[in-house]
């Protein structure tokens, strides 16, 4: 395999559109893919048909509008290519009014009450800015053409609508400032994004034995294995071979979908794994990362495994994240966050910083709301993960810059530029970065970029990058509403920079950010402390985030409200499909299999008994107490999860249901899970009735 002769081999890619278009439509293409605007009605004929012929040569019998709803995965519906045929006569077709506008069925999409439930109208609209693709899949090749999702009024019904808004507004206010630093070359101001994908690989034959794992995608019960990640030995250690085989087998399907994954590596957890690609363009990497998921599960089925993306599959080890990392860039090739050899000396630079802190501490609420969903409640927070509080980390060098300029330094010193030696002859004498990388950060420069580190391994990057674009857009529109008037703009600029800093340098930290001390420094600094999805998801209904969103088009205030509600719609539902499932699992599983296990127990006293053998049975009546005892504890936990279950299920209002459900189902299911867990750890392993950590884990 030649990585080189299948890169992108199934995408219609600029390339191929330059090969395959007459040279007049194929710039008008690009002209409104780069500057914006519509084609023509005559241009997309052409082009529908060229992509219609390209996608039957890669066997293609289908195209779809490839969107993204509100359920946080991708939609599709195959159209064949066939029209109406004429004796016999087959006649491919694909029009140009076929591409660029569909109208799926939206009645079962979530909407958040954007739509009443008895109007089904929903359109798709192509988004050119991301490249059509084949998919080869069990039911055929398919082309995909990437659109957004809206409704008959035109609200957005997905992720991809507002993406591409705040993606606009970004463009507009970055231009802006760099106007003011005297930048005419620019025209065009995109943020790029890589986002790091962690996922766990599991046997598909245990994993179909374990309902909580088919149902919810992690396990609602759990002893841990005797082993877990204590030695740290999985972390890049090396790949097992039939890890190998999928990773192999997942980076040529990638590559073939020109998704540049370039970095393959175990995780800290046993069995568990990350990839990650090449930056590129935010919503084109928003859309990759979709088909990563997809791919990565379609893949794992083939080598008789299960991809795992649940954010916490186990309880006490490392859960998965989804590592955010975010740029901005022009057309010419300037990064806005790249500070040069000497960050102080740059003025634009430190403006764009400035900006950047006021964005995350004005807006931290809406960051940590960006990042939520019902599966990262188990890892944000943890020793594991950043912690739910939103801090920026700069490194000692640019936090000293900080301090200068906040403390009214005549000059701005920096620390000195010390070197890496690593000790060893043959290695040679490495440049130290201006700052080491804080894990334990949520938000962390790492030298020409921001990591957001919050987003969880099954949620889409949308929402977050959504957000990152709006505060930041913000920002800069503010800075350039004073800048643009100023009458001396060096002294106006670094007075903006000194206000910006010394106003919000309460969010920056470079400490270690999972520490008791740190949450109560972030309480005397007056941080934001939203440990849980239910209490995050308030931000999105703030006069300050309508203002925010509003300003900028991104969001309606209806479209805002929609998506708090479908948020705590979701988040109730998740937790009702677990609770179902353990008090299915505890009662037709394991109280069963622990019955069984007392049962034995008692005939062989019994039967030591009837031999009249006086011999010491302490051994087998202590089993049998503990696991009579832990068999009444369990039986009374899953009649309170059933009692609470029909209390909370009649609370009418969405929001106050979803907090019933935070606050009191969820300790009921911990309280269930305890018994259960020790239960594990005593019954035979030949009557426990499903694969355990150890077998899930470590046999892969």
């Amino acid at each position: 395999m030649n990585i080189t002769d299948i890169f992108g081999m199934n995408v219609f890619s600029k390339s191929v559109m330059k090969e395959r278009l007459p040279k007049k439509i194929y710039q008008e293409m690009v002209d409104v893919m780069e500057n914006g605007g519509n084609i023509s009605m005559k241009t997309a004929d052409i082009v529908a048909n060229a992509m219609k012929d390209w996608a039957v040569e890669k066997g293609a019998t289908h195209y779809t509008h490839w969107f993204q709803p509100l359920t946080g995965i991708t939609a599709e519906k195959h159209d064949s290519f066939l029209t109406a045929p004429e004796d016999s006569q087959t006649i491919l077709q694909l029009t140009g009014k076929q591409l660029i506008m569909g109208e799926p069925d939206a009645s079962s999409f979530p909407s958040g009450g954007l739509r009443s439930t008895h109007y089904a109208r929903g359109y798709t609209a192509w988004d050119m800015t991301s490249p059509a693709f084949v998919k080869e899949m069990s039911c055929g090749t398919i082309l995909c053409i990437p659109t957004i999702f809206v409704s008959y009024t035109g609200e957005a019904l997905d992720k991809k609508t507002p993406l591409l808004r705040s993606m606009e507004a970004i463009n507009t206010q970055a231009l802006r400032i760099l106007r003011l630093f005297g930048n005419t070359s620019a025209r065009k101001v995109t943020p790029s994004v890589g986002a790091e994908q962690e996922y766990f690989l599991v046997d598909r034959d245990k994993y179909m034995e374990r309902r909580d794992l088919i149902y919810t995608g992690r396990t609602l019960f759990g002893a841990p294995a005797p082993k877990g990640q204590e030695l740290d030995d999985q972390y890049f250690g090396v790949i097992r071979y039939r890890v190998g085989k999928f990773m192999a087998d997942l980076n040529q399907e990638l590559w073939k979908l020109g998704i540049p994954a370039s970095t393959q590596h175990n995780e800290v957890a046993p069995g568990q794994h990350e990839l990650a690609p090449i930056y590129t363009m935010c919503n084109l990497a928003v859309d990759q990362n979709q088909l990563t998921m997809e791919t990565m599960k379609r893949v794992a089925t083939r080598h008789g495994l299960v991809c795992l993306l649940h954010e916490k599959p186990y309880a006490g080890v490392n859960g998965s994240g989804k590592h955010n990392n975010w740029s901005l860039g022009t057309d010419t090739g300037e990064n806005l966050l790249d500070p040069g050899d000497t960050p102080n000396e740059n003025l634009q630079f430190l403006l764009v910083l400035s900006c950047m802190i006021r964005a995350v501490d004005i807006h931290a609420d809406l960051l940590r709301q960006s990042a939520s969903c019902a599966g990262n409640e188990h890892r944000l927070g943890g020793q594991e993960a950043p912690p739910a509080i939103i801090s920026i980390f700069l490194g000692d060098q640019l936090d000293d810059v900080v301090n200068q300029i906040v403390s009214n330094a005549d000059s701005i010193r920096l620390l000195a530029a010390h070197k890496l030696d690593s000790g060893v002859s043959t290695v040679p004498v490495l440049k130290k970065d201006a700052a080491d990388r804080n894990r334990t950060s949520p938000f962390a420069f790492t030298g020409n970029k921001f990591e957001f580190r919050m987003v969880g391994s099954s949620d889409s990057i949308a929402d977050a990058n959504i957000t990152l674009n709006a505060i930041v857009a913000e920002a800069f529109c503010e800075a350039a509403d004073v800048l643009e008037n100023a009458q001396d703009f060096h002294s106006a600029c670094m007075k903006l920079i000194h206000d910006n800093m010394s106003e919000h340098q309460r969010v920056v930290f470079n400490g270690d950010g999972y520490s008791e001390e740190w949450v109560e420094e972030a309480r005397r600094r007056g941080l934001p402390n939203l440990a849980s999805m239910v209490d995050a998801v308030a931000a999105l209904k703030t006069d300050k985030a309508e203002k925010l969103f509003t300003k900028f088009n991104i969001y309606t205030k209806a479209e805002l409200l929609a998506r708090a509600e479908i948020m705590y719609e979701t988040y109730i539902k998740v937790l009702t499909i677990e609770a179902k499932t353990m008090i299915h699992m505890a009662a037709k599983h394991y109280i069963p299999s622990a019955i069984h296990y007392t049962t034995r127990l008692g005939q062989s006293i019994a039967a030591v008994k009837s031999a009249g053998v006086d011999v010491d049975l302490s051994v087998q009546t202590g089993l049998l107490e503990k696991v009579s005892t832990l068999l009444g504890t369990a039986n009374q936990a899953l009649g309170a999860l059933k009692a609470l279950m029909a209390q909370v299920e009649s609370i009418q209002n969405v929001e106050e249901m979803a907090e019933a459900y935070r606050s009191r189902v969820a300790p009921a299911m911990t309280a269930l899970r305890r018994p259960i867990d020790e239960l594990e750890m005593t019954v035979d392993k030949d009557l426990w009735p499903v694969p355990t950590y150890g077998d899930l884990m470590f046999e892969v």
